[in-house]
Order: C-alpha cells, then structure tokens, then sequence
C-alpha cells in the first residue's frame, strides 16, 4: 500500500519520447542522467521550464570557455556542455513525469540550444580571427550556422513527424504554422506579452521548416482531409517502418555527434575542422535525409489518392 502523499516513482522508460528516436548515447548515459536530475527536481518542486533556463546558462558559459586556446578551459567548457545537455534532457523527462507540458516550454527547449551554439560558434570565430583567420572566420562561422540551423530545424520536424505516426498527436510535438498563428492573433499583447512575443519568432521557425517539406506538407493535409485526428493503423505502422531508418540522421544532425567532432577539434587545437564537419559529413546527411523523407511521403500520397489506403 502506497504511503498517504508519496508520489509514486514513474520508470525511466515511461520518461523516454519514443525508442524509435532515441539515440544510443542518450540512451546509455544522457537519459539515466537526465532521469535522476528529474527526480531530484520533482521532489524539490523544481519546473521544466526552470531547468531548461540553467541549461541555457552553464551551456553559454561552456561556450565562453571554448574562446581561449587553452585546453584545460576547454575541457571544463566540454563538461559544462555535457552538465547542460543532461539538464535539457531533465526538462523533458520532468515534463513527462509530472505531465507539465506547454508549448512554451517546447519553444524554450529548443532555443537553449541555439543560444548555446550561438556562443560556442563566436568564442570559435574568434579563436580562429586571433590566430590569424582575420574575418574568415566569421564568415565560414556564418555559413556553417546557417547549415546548423536548417539541418537542426529538419531533423526536429522529421522527427515529431514520425512521433506522430508513433503515438499520434498528442505523443507528438508537431505543430502547424497556421493553427499557431490563430493562436497568435488569439493572444493580447498586454496580457500575455512573452508568450505573445515567442510565438510571432516560433511561427517563423514553423514555416521554415514547413517550406522545405513540401511533399510532407502534401501528406498531412490528405491526412487531415481523410482521416482527420485517427490514422488507420496499418497506415500509421507502414510509415513507420520506412521512416523509422531515418531517425539515426535525425539524431546524428541535432547533438551528440556534432559535439563528438567540436571536442576532438578541440583536443587537437584545429577548431576550423568542426565548421568544415558542418559544411561537409552534416550538410550529406541533411540532403540524403530530406530526399528520402520527401520520397517516402510523395509515394504515400500517391498510394492514398490512387488507392485509398
């Protein structure tokens, strides 16, 4: 019999969006990690969106450190970066625990990220126009953010895209940018100022990410037309198993592997090399991906308008 006010310990397991789109360093050490972070912040009353606030700190400290052409600082810029990492999988597994869910904290989540990168992407430029790139550096910076940005963007949207197909809407976070702008001009600026203000920049994001899938934009709007909240399940399962070889681009365009090769420039003082990573392994990776999604869903149009699976 449960204690009077105990609250019942949820499973790592349950904590985890999807097996489908987990990745195998996160599974072995970023997710157990994450999971008693969020215990700890359970019993202290701590909320999501707090947690995703102190990553976005120690991850902007991690990339100040990456400035200096000292190694002992980047190796305590590299853990920072891994501390701040594991805290941006605490806020989900919290939200998941404690079902704080809210598309500001979605929102939230996803610019820790970029407010880390931003930093680590000038303290490098800057590393390399000390060491005699000039503004080269800020050039090949610019373009391999750039990179970053869309191959990051994609891979979050293919990847709530087969969460969908996976546990439906509500096990997904994918969004429309025209429901979202509804609820933009549903909002007063005077009473909800900041949600208001985050979500003119997400409707943004929505759309870009909206634009480079056409043919996946084709796809939801049959689905919606046909089969409207409820996806048969046979449609549901034969996405999942062409799209479900995918997932490890996916992955391998959002975190861990982009960090892999930041520390091994790092350790080997040609920090130039990671911009060129971007540009090159990721950039393949990116192409390879989108064609192939867009394929898969350009053949399951044609299947349900010809035959009306």
């Amino acid at each position: 019999m449960k204690e009077k006010g105990k609250q019942e310990r949820v499973p790592l397991e349950a904590t985890l969006k999807s097996m489908d789109t987990e990745e195998t360093i996160d599974l072995w050490f970023y997710r157990p990690i994450g999971y008693r972070w969020a215990l700890l912040f359970q019993k202290l009353g701590i909320t999501p969106n707090v947690v995703t606030i102190a990553s976005i700190f120690i991850g902007i400290a991690a990339g100040v450190l990456f400035y200096f052409d000292d190694l002992v600082y980047n190796v305590i810029g590299m853990l920072l970066l891994v501390w701040a990492n594991s805290y941006d999988s605490a806020d989900g597994q919290l939200a998941r625990m404690t079902g704080q869910y809210s598309r500001l904290g979605r929102i939230l989540d996803g610019l820790s990220g970029d407010l880390w990168f931003i930093t680590i992407y000038i303290s490098l430029c800057l590393r390399l126009m000390n060491s005699g790139w000039g503004l080269w550096a800020f050039l090949l910076g610019a373009v391999a953010g750039y990179s970053h940005i869309r191959q990051a963007a994609l891979a979050d949207y293919y990847r709530n895209f087969h969460l969908f197909f996976v546990k439906g809407k509500s096990g997904s976070e994918l969004d429309d940018s025209c429901q979202l702008e509804a609820n933009y001009k549903a909002m007063n600026w005077k009473k909800d100022f900041i949600n208001k203000l985050v979500m003119f920049f997400y409707i943004g994001y929505t759309r870009n990410q909206e634009r480079f899938t056409s043919c996946m934009q084709r796809l939801r709007e049959i689905i919606r037309s046909k089969y409207g909240e409820e996806v048969p399940v046979l449609f549901r399962e034969a996405f999942r198993a062409q799209s479900k070889p995918l997932m490890k681009y996916t992955n391998m365009l959002s975190f861990n592997t982009r960090v892999i090769a930041l520390f091994i420039s790092l350790f080997i003082n040609e920090v130039w090399l990671y911009f060129v990573f971007e540009l090159s392994i990721l950039n393949i990776m990116l192409i390879y991906m989108r064609n192939r999604h867009e394929k898969i869903c350009s053949n399951f149009v044609e299947k349900i308008l010809e035959k009306g699976i």
